[in-house]
C-alpha cells in the first residue's frame, strides 16, 4: 500500500473533458466510477458538491464516518482527508467539481458562502422539495456546460454561484458555529488551509505559515480564530493528527518511519505529540 496520502487535482478529469481546468460537470456519476482510487485516504485539491439519486456509500471525513442515501447533498472540500469506504452499484449522482481560486475570483460576495470554508456538515440530509430544487439546478447546470458557446465560461460560472445560494440557504438553517467572517480573512484562511495541506508534514510553526502569508504570526491567529474558531496552532496540530492517524490507520510503517514521515525528531517526539493530541499512544491508537 502506497505509505503516502495523495493529493488529487482537477486536472486529471482532462481525460473526461478538457475544459477541467477550474470547473468539471460531468453529465452523471454511476456505479461508484471514479478517475483514482477514492476507497484509500486522499485529498484534494477542488471542492466537489453532489446530490445523490440512488444507492448508497459511506464516506469518511477527517476519519469520521457517514452514511450518504438518496436526498443527501455531499460536499468534499480541499485541505481534509478523505475515504470512500462503500459505494453501492447503483449509487448515482449529480455533480460538480470546482477549484478554490474559481470561487475567489469569480464571487464578490464570497464571504457569504461560508459553509464552503467551515461546513457544519459534509453530508447533508434535504427534504424531498429541496433534493428536487437542487437536482434541477444540477441538470440546468449539465446542460449549459456542454452546450457549446462564446460565453459559455461566464455562464457556467453564473449558474453555479446560484447553485452555491441555494445550498448556501440550506446550510443556514443549520446551527452555525460562529459569524461569517469578512471575505479577506476568509480568503486569508483558505490560503493557510491550503499551505497546511501542502507542508503540515514537514511545518509546525505558525511563524512559517504567517512568513508565507506576510502577515505576523498574531495576525494569522487572531483571523483563523476569526473564521474557524480555533488559532492557527490548533489547525496545524489537527492536520499532522489526521495524518498520523492515516498512516496509523492504513500502513504497515514502523513507527520510526511515520515520525521521519511526519519530521519529528525520532518516534518518542512523535509518541508525545500524538499522546498530548489525542490521549493514547500511537501505539493504542491502532489497536483501537
Amino acid at each position: 500500500m502506497n505509505s503516502q496520502i495523495p493529493t488529487y487535482q482537477l486536472h486529471m478529469f482532462a481525460d473526461y473533458d478538457e475544459a477541467a481546468a477550474e470547473v468539471f460537470c460531468p453529465e452523471h456519476c454511476a456505479g461508484g466510477k471514479a478517475v483514482a482510487p477514492i476507497s484509500v485516504p486522499y485529498r484534494s485539491d477542488y471542492y466537489k458538491i453532489s446530490l445523490c439519486l440512488s444507492g448508497t456509500a459511506e464516506l469518511k471525513v477527517n476519519l469520521q464516518t457517514s452514511v450518504v442515501s438518496p436526498g443527501c447533498l455531499v460536499l468534499v472540500t480541499p485541505y481534509i482527508i478523505k475515504q470512500w469506504t462503500h459505494i453501492s452499484d447503483d449509487y448515482e449522482t449529480l455533480s460538480v467539481f470546482f477549484t478554490s481560486d474559481f470561487i475567489t475570483k469569480n464571487n464578490a460576495h464570497v464571504g457569504k458562502l461560508g459553509f464552503l470554508l467551515n461546513p457544519t456538515a459534509y453530508v447533508l440530509p434535504l427534504s424531498a422539495p429541496e433534493a428536487t430544487n437542487i437536482a434541477a439546478s444540477f441538470r440546468f447546470l449539465q446542460q449549459k456546460y456542454r452546450t457549446p458557446h462564446a460565453n459559455r465560461r461566464d455562464i457556467v460560472k453564473n449558474i453555479i454561484n446560484g447553485l452555491l445560494y441555494e445550498i448556501g440557504a440550506l446550510y443556514d438553517q443549520e446551527p452555525a458555529p460562529f459569524p461569517v467572517a469578512h471575505p479577506r480573512s476568509q480568503e486569508l484562511t483558505t490560503e493557510f488551509k491550503q499551505l497546511i495541506q501542502t507542508y503540515s508534514a514537514s511545518a509546525r510553526s505558525v511563524t512559517f505559515y504567517a512568513d508565507k502569508l506576510c502577515v505576523t504570526p498574531k495576525h494569522l491567529t487572531e483571523i483563523v480564530r476569526e473564521v474557524t474558531g480555533k488559532t492557527a496552532s490548533d489547525l496545524i496540530a489537527e492536520a499532522v493528527v489526521l495524518e498520523a492517524k492515516a498512516l496509523l490507520q492504513t500502513t504497515k510503517l514502523p513507527m520510526q518511519q511515520i515520525a521521519d514521515k511526519l519530521h519529528f525528531a525520532d518516534q518518542f517526539a512523535f509518541s508525545r505529540f500524538f499522546k498530548k493530541s489525542t490521549g493514547l499512544s500511537p501505539t493504542a491508537y491502532k489497536q483501537v
